[in-house]
C-alpha cells in the first residue's frame, strides 16, 4: 500500500514540475515523430472510404469518410511544418494531441451526420484511434499531454454517446453497426480511461530513466552526457539564428585542500553548497552541468561582456558564501575560477568552444584564481 502511496506522490510531483530541457527536446523530437506519422496515417486513411465503396458500404458513408480523412491529411502537413520549425513551439505537443483526439470525435459525428447514427457509437474502427492518439503521446514525454489527451478522449466519447442518445428518434440498432447499448459504451469509456493510464505510467517511467541518465547524483545537475548530446543543438541553433552563446568552463580553486583536510564527506557537502550558491543565481535558459570533480560549464545566452559579467556576479556570490564544516569548526572560503568562450566569434561547435573556455581557464589559474577570463590576454 505504501508502494502505491510513493508511486502517486511521485506522479503528482511529476505533473508539478515542468519539464526540463532535456525532456523537452527529447519531447520535440517525438512530436515530429507524430507528425510525420501522422502524414502518413492520413494518406492511408484517403484508401479506406474508396476500399468501403468498391466493397459495397453505402455512398453517402464512404463521402464522409473521404472528407474526414482530407481534412485530416490537410491538418496533418500543417502541423507537420509546425513541428519541422527550428525554434521549438512550447504548446504544440498539448495543442496537437488534443486535435487528434478531436478529430477522432469529429469524424465519428460526421458518421452520424451522413445518416449512421449507430455508427457514431459503434464504429470500432474509428473509435479506436482514441486509443491511438492517447498512446501516441507517449512520444511528446509529458505527463500533462497524456492526462489532457485522456481526459478530452473521456469527456468527448461521452458527449457523443448523450447526444446521439438524445437525438435518436427510435431504437439504435443498424444492420451494418448492431445495437448501441449502455453496457458497451460504459466499457469504451472504461478502456479509455485504462489506455490513458498505462501510457501515463510509461511516460512517468521514461522521464525518470532520462532524467537519471543525464543527472549526476550528488549535485542533481545535467552531467557530461546531457552536454555531449543536448549543447551541441544548442550551439548550432545559436549559430543558425545569428545568436551570441557563450560558455563558461569552470572550476573551484584548490577543492583538493577540503577533501585532504575534513574527508570526502564534507568535500561531498562542499561541492553541493558551491553549486547551490550558484544555482540560485541561474535563470532557466542557463543551464548548469557537472562534467567532473569540482570542473562545471554553464551555458549562458548572452553577449561576452555581459557573460563576464555574470560570471563576476556568481565568482563574488560564491566567495561571499562561505563553506561551514560543522559547528564548531572554522568556515572555508570557496572561489572558482573561470574562462568563458563565445559562439560565433571563438568557435561554432561545442568541441571548440570547450578547447578555448579551457585555455582562458588555465590562464584564470596561472594569474593567481578566483578571477574570470572572458578575452585572450586578459
Amino acid at each position: 500500500m505504501s508502494n502505491l502511496r510513493d508511486t502517486l506522490d511521485d506522479l503528482a510531483s511529476a505533473l508539478r514540475e515542468r519539464p526540463d530541457d532535456l525532456l523537452l527536446e527529447i519531447g520535440a523530437g517525438g512530436e515530429l515523430l507524430v507528425a510525420r506519422l501522422r502524414v502518413f496515417v492520413a494518406c492511408l486513411l484517403l484508401l479506406l472510404p474508396v476500399l468501403n465503396w468498391l466493397l459495397g458500404g453505402q455512398a453517402n458513408e464512404s463521402l464522409a469518410g473521404l472528407a474526414g480523412a482530407t481534412g485530416v491529411l490537410l491538418l496533418s502537413a500543417a502541423w507537420l511544418r509546425l513541428a519541422l520549425r527550428s525554434r521549438r513551439l512550447a504548446w504544440l505537443p498539448m495543442f496537437s494531441s488534443c486535435f487528434d483526439v478531436t478529430l477522432v470525435t469529429g469524424v465519428l459525428a460526421l458518421l452520424g451526420l451522413s445518416g449512421q447514427p449507430v455508427a457514431t457509437l459503434n464504429s470500432t474502427v474509428v473509435w479506436s484511434c482514441y486509443l491511438l492518439a492517447i498512446f501516441a503521446t507517449a512520444m511528446r514525454h509529458d505527463l500533462r499531454v497524456t492526462l489532457a489527451a485522456g481526459a478530452l478522449a473521456l469527456v468527448q466519447s461521452s458527449l457523443l454517446w448523450l447526444v446521439v442518445v438524445a437525438t435518436a428518434d427510435g431504437p439504435l440498432v443498424s444492420a451494418d453497426y448492431g445495437t448501441v447499448s449502455t453496457s458497451t459504451q460504459i466499457q469504451r469509456l472504461v478502456l479509455v480511461a485504462v489506455a490513458t493510464l498505462v501510457t501515463a505510467v510509461i511516460v512517468f517511467r521514461a522521464q525518470r530513466l532520462a532524467q537519471w541518465s543525464a543527472t549526476d547524483g550528488l549535485t542533481g545537475l545535467h552531467n557530461r552526457s546531457f552536454l555531449n548530446t543536448q549543447i551541441p543543438a544548442k550551439v548550432e541553433a545559436a549559430r543558425r539564428e545569428g545568436r551570441t552563446l557563450c560558455l563558461a568552463l569552470v572550476d573551484l580553486d584548490n577543492f583538493r585542500h577540503i577533501n585532504a583536510e575534513l574527508g570526502h564527506l564534507a568535500g561531498d557537502r562542499a561541492l553541493r553548497h558551491a553549486v547551490a550558491v550558484i544555482r540560485r543565481e541561474l535563470g532557466r535558459e542557463e543551464p548548469m552541468i557537472r562534467v567532473g570533480g569540482e570542473e562545471f560549464v554553464l551555458m549562458l545566452p548572452l553577449p561576452v561582456g555581459a557573460a563576464w559579467e555574470r560570471m563576476e556576479v556568481l565568482r563574488r556570490k560564491l566567495e561571499a558564501a562561505p563553506f561551514i564544516p560543522e559547528p564548531d569548526v572554522e568556515p572555508r572560503r570557496l572561489t572558482l575560477s573561470a574562462g568563458v568562450a563565445c559562439c560565433p566569434q571563438d568557435a561554432n561547435d561545442l568541441s571548440g568552444l570547450m578547447k578555448r573556455a579551457d585555455q582562458r581557464l588555465r590562464a584564470a589559474k596561472a594569474a593567481g584564481r578566483n578571477r574570470v577570463v572572458a578575452r585572450d590576454g586578459d
